[in-house]
């Protein structure tokens, strides 16, 4: 009997993990982690930033702040834990993709646009000096592009993909181990 969840790729064949970066913090690595862990539940094809979104509220605590307390966390939560049994299921087997770029196959068994995001976060760590990228780096980068899964799925809870990003992008810069925001 062949097992129904996809198996992600191994490490060895696609020259390492991202959750291996050292431009990301332990915590970050962890949600990259843990978005592979419901990509394989959910029987899906490749980590979307939908699983990313999903991995950050569920891991990261300065994330979850720039929601806030109240209905529109719930009402996100909630929509990304039905994705496995409701609207997600037209996604299953296929690859997240805006075609602003060209397909990339297999990009350590994230989306094209889970891994630009991934790259994008770096990039956006890189440019306030030398650390490695945090959460909210990576929600910045999923809140970016408008094609992505991540982006749906806020609209779906009635937030502003655009109003998260200022939120990210209007708060003080503070280091997670000084208490976050």
């Amino acid at each position: 009997m062949q097992p129904r969840i996809p198996r992600q790729p191994d490490h060895d064949q696609t020259g390492g993990r991202p959750d291996d970066d050292a431009r990301l913090t332990a915590e970050l690595a962890a949600v990259i982690s843990g978005a592979r862990r419901r990509a394989v539940r959910d029987a899906d094809r490749q980590v979307d930033t939908a699983h990313l979104l999903h991995s950050l509220l569920e891991y990261d605590p300065e994330v979850r702040s720039v929601f806030g307390d109240g209905p529109q966390i719930a009402r996100l939560l909630g929509y990304l834990v039905q994705r496995s049994i409701g609207y997600g299921l037209r996604w299953q087997g296929s690859v997240e993709d805006s075609g602003a770029v060209p397909v990339v196959t297999e990009a350590d068994g994230l989306s094209p646009l889970a891994a630009g995001a991934l790259e994008y976060a770096c990039a956006r760590a890189a440019s306030r000096g030398d650390e490695p990228a945090r959460g909210v780096d990576l929600l910045a980068a999923i809140v970016v592009d408008k094609e992505t899964r991540a982006v749906e799925v806020l609209a779906r809870a009635g937030i502003s993909a655009v109003e998260v990003y200022a939120r990210i992008d209007s708060r003080p810069e503070r280091h997670a181990w000084e208490g976050g925001y």
